[in-house]
């Protein structure tokens, strides 16, 4: 199973894609990840891009290409991939297929998750964490047993990201939905683009993508 997973920022794609690799035995991979691991291995394309990074640019298309290129050419693709946070843009979705295609592989689905913007913004600028143990909770959706101290360690300190205000948030799903909208009609014309409600509960969302996918 080779599939792209769309949403925005909060839609829960990370929850889903865990359990995604678990039921099918894939592997995520993660572009900032990736492009990490490249560069602190020294390969040929991970040189590459720590020079464009060092110069102040960003790393182009072809880089992060070829760095998933390499990637997927490891024995823990073997079984398929989700890809997260790749492709963003249409010349990226091309470019990413063109290589596929060298491959002689092919993606079996694109699963967007689709979400109400304005339940979107509550739900992320809601979210905050354990200072410690990392645990997530909800203003409104999921507080502490008692209010203040975790209930997976017991402290009493808690995080919220910088950017999960609502001019923040609100910035990022405008640049997600200008970003993506051309990547919709390109994969449904491939006939590979799947449709979940990303707002339905957790559990739901995954017994709908487990339904459009098929049985692991």
């Amino acid at each position: 199973m080779r599939m792209i997973l769309l949403g925005p920022p909060g839609a829960g794609k990370g929850t889903q894609a865990q359990r995604l690799m678990d039921t099918y035995g894939i592997v995520q991979l993660s572009t900032g990840d990736m492009l990490r691991a490249a560069v602190a291995a020294g390969t040929e394309v991970g040189l590459r891009a720590k020079s464009v990074m060092e110069a102040g640019a960003l790393v182009s298309d072809d880089i992060v290409v070829g760095i998933i290129s390499d990637r997927v050419d490891e024995a823990d693709c073997k079984n398929g991939f989700i890809l997260d946070g790749f492709p963003r843009t249409l010349a990226q979705a091309e470019a990413l297929e063109a290589m596929l295609t060298e491959k002689a592989l092919r993606l079996d689905a694109v699963v967007e998750m689709q979400v109400d913007d304005g339940l979107l913004v509550d739900r992320i600028t809601g979210r905050y964490t354990c200072a410690n143990c990392g645990a997530g909770y909800h203003d409104k959706n999921l507080q502490p047993k008692v209010a203040g101290i975790c209930d997976n360690c017991g402290r009493t300190e808690f995080n919220r990201r910088a950017d999960d205000n609502a001019e923040t948030v609100v910035s990022r799903l405008k640049a997600y939905h200008e970003q993506t909208a051309p990547l919709l009609p390109f994969y449904r014309d491939k006939g590979i683009l799947k449709t979940v409600d990303g707002m339905a509960d957790i559990d739901e969302v995954t017994r709908q993508m487990k339904a459009l996918l098929g049985a692991g």
